[in-house]
């Protein structure tokens, strides 16, 4: 039988109610590319869901193993890593699920939502504190780099009990509909900018494009107060702010 490496952050959903409700917020019909498989529990539901559900495990024993659980199934296994797998390779309509490792959630979403050929739709399982970060009104990097290239919203929370083995916090489920993006690119080197020191007062974190005359009357021109910190501004507020620092 096939353990767990805990090494690659491996927790087994296996709540058939909660996979398959994970599987429908994905939609059904053509192709689904599944992140992180493992032992096959969500890809049960996948299958069931979509016409051909295409595997990408990092794990080769995983791998190797996978195919043997759904024989006769439309189901290809790429041993691979996400952050390398060339989603350009598929010119139909997709979508992206996955159940998927705490420690590499930002570079896999940076990665799905900064696409060429952008999913349909991205359904991820992930801690439940970093989905609830990427909601929030109070932003970060992540978040808004989210809400420039997709709609998102709460699917369920699972907690850690429904796992084996078990983690040390809850998950939630994130839906994503990618989207272009909403501002420039270039916008996000002056959000990057902003947010070395997320704590501090955003006026000391540009420190040096104006002088701080020039940028308290810029921040007020937008409409925000001289002590507003970098998670207070939201997208189109950093747009702005892009557009007169520039």
């Amino acid at each position: 039988m096939v353990g767990t490496n805990k090494a690659l952050g491996q927790h087994w959903l296996k709540n058939r109610v909660i996979l398959d409700e994970i599987a429908s917020l994905a939609g059904e019909g053509g192709l689904c590319v599944e992140i992180g498989p493992g032992l096959g529990f969500l890809t049960s539901s996948l299958l069931k869901r979509f016409d051909r559900v295409v595997a990408v495990e990092y794990d080769k024993r995983l791998a190797e193993n996978l195919p043997k659980s759904f024989p006769g199934k439309n189901l290809e296994v790429v041993n691979e890593d996400i952050l390398k797998y060339d989603f350009e390779m598929t010119t139909e309509s997709y979508v992206v699920v996955g159940n998927i490792p705490y420690y590499i959630t930002s570079p896999i979403i940076e990665k799905v939502l900064t696409l060429k050929r952008l999913p349909r739709r991205v359904v991820l399982l992930i801690q439940k504190e970093v989905a609830e970060r990427i909601l929030s009104e109070n932003e970060t990097m992540l978040s808004l780099l989210v809400k420039n290239r997709a709609s998102v919203s709460a699917g369920p929370v699972v907690l850690a009990r429904e796992f084996t083995p078990p983690p040390k916090v809850d998950s939630q489920v994130i839906v994503m509909e990618p989207h272009m993006s909403e501002v420039p690119e270039e916008v996000f080197d002056l959000i990057q900018r902003g947010f070395k020191a997320p704590r501090k007062k955003l006026i000391h974190n540009l420190a040096g494009l104006k002088s701080r005359e020039e940028l308290f009357d810029i921040l007020k021109d937008i409409g925000v107060s001289p002590d507003v910190r970098p998670g207070d501004l939201k997208l189109m507020d950093w747009a702005r702010l892009y557009s007169l620092i520039r």
